[in-house]
């Protein structure tokens, strides 16, 4: 099988690195041999990842101090990458405003909207096209079981999820005959830090965020939708095929109740 350079090119980007899934995503690039643009605000914590990653996988690294809600975001990746052959991109970022949705305030809304949303369409429109024009390339999207159905208490989150997942599928079918893979990563839970601060509960099917995202990296050629997981995959067929949409909503609620 072709190196991860040699089928995609030699540097990947990783929106949203500074911790959790997009931490563990910069390490299994590195791994496969890649360089690697770690993109979060907090600049410092990115310098550790990414001293890290230098010594530990010998690789090239740049990190960039960038606010992913910011609209001035994708220009300033693009002028900071110009010089590198991109390879892949994943973006991982999200916002995650909880409780029922009427008493969100509009700040929280625009954000989330801005960061899981307007995020990945900047981030694809920005870069893909370098991939595009190379004929080769990878764009991964972090998803979410909980945008399978109306998920109470994290509506906005979850609606968000939805439509990186469409979004994928759109863009498999548009960039794969490009050379391009696309696929959003539907997940279940991941004990991140962030999850662990939101839900603090351990639930089935959870896996961490380096299996999480080896079983992503390793099935990448095979999107649109990848589910890592067994029991995540019944879950994901069981919502899809089984559940009247009622009967899932009210599941979900049951575990999102607490929130808020």
């Amino acid at each position: 099988m072709d190196s991860f350079p040699d089928r995609y090119g030699k540097w990947a980007v990783v929106a949203g690195a500074s911790e959790g899934l997009g931490e563990a995503f910069a390490p299994a690039l590195a791994a496969r041999g890649m360089n690697v643009v770690l993109v979060a605000r907090r600049g410092r914590i990115l310098e550790d990842v990414g001293e890290r990653l230098a010594a530990e996988h010998g690789i090239e690294v740049r990190c960039l101090e960038l606010d992913l809600a910011d609209s001035g975001f994708p220009g300033a990746l693009k002028d900071a990458t110009d010089d590198l052959e991109l390879g892949v991109l994943v973006y991982n970022a999200a916002s995650v405003p909880m409780g029922p949705f009427l008493d969100h305030d509009a700040d929280a809304i625009e954000a989330a909207v801005d960061v899981n949303v307007r995020g990945p369409l900047r981030l694809v429109r920005t870069l893909a096209p370098a991939l595009k024009e190379r004929g080769r390339g990878a764009v991964v999207l972090m998803s979410s079981l909980s945008g399978l159905q109306g998920s109470p208490s994290i509506a906005v989150y979850a609606a968000s999820k939805a439509f990186n997942t469409i979004f994928a599928e759109g863009l498999w079918y548009e960039l794969t005959p490009h050379g391009i893979d696309v696929a959003a990563c539907v997940s279940g839970a991941v004990p991140t830090p962030g999850y662990q601060e939101r839900f603090g509960r351990e639930v089935p099917g959870m896996l961490s965020a380096d299996e999480t995202v080896r079983q992503t990296l390793d099935t990448l050629r095979q999107g649109p939708r990848i589910v890592p997981g067994r029991i995540n995959r019944f879950a994901h067929q069981l919502v899809r095929r089984l559940l009247p949409r009622r009967t899932a909503i009210r599941l979900i609620a049951k575990s999102t109740k607490h929130l808020g």
